[in-house]
């Protein structure tokens, strides 16, 4: 049994894949604050409940999103979410302003939402290895440590 196996560690690990994703479109919108006609982008909310639904599986009640394909047999190829592609939806964000060359990146707004991001993954960061201790110290010999 992996970690991955463990629905905590598997939701930890979704969310910190998804607030680096998050952290790269950011990245990508301030490296093209410059471009003009360039829109910036951001991801859609993380849903811990989409998540849960996707975990439980079809025979749980959840619905395979519209678009994805199914493995009905052993020999079929994963889809790109489940084969470790980042399955996260890229949106575009909301202008607060736009320039004459028609850019709508505020680098403000952007720093503030990478600070964001890097305070929620070190969050799930700090999660993560309080539960991985909390394992190491349930697994280990009465008196020892």
């Amino acid at each position: 049994m992996g970690l991955t196996d463990i629905p905590l560690f598997a939701m930890l690990k979704s969310r910190m894949g998804y607030l680096s994703q998050r952290q790269r479109v950011i990245a990508e919108n301030v490296a093209n604050a410059n471009t003009p006609g360039y829109a910036p982008h951001d991801l859609a909310p993380f849903s811990f409940q989409a998540k849960l639904q996707a975990a439980a599986g079809p025979g749980a009640g959840a619905v395979a999103a519209p678009g994805v394909m199914a493995v009905t047999e052993p020999g079929h190829m994963l889809a790109p979410q489940a084969a470790g592609g980042s399955g996260f939806q890229e949106v575009t964000s909301r202008d607060s302003e736009t320039t004459l060359d028609g850019n709508s990146v505020v680098l403000e707004e952007e720093m503030m939402k990478m600070g964001q991001a890097r305070m929620d993954y070190d969050a799930a960061v700090s999660f993560y290895e309080k539960a991985l201790n909390m394992i190491n110290m349930a697994t280990r010999a009465p008196g020892h440590g």
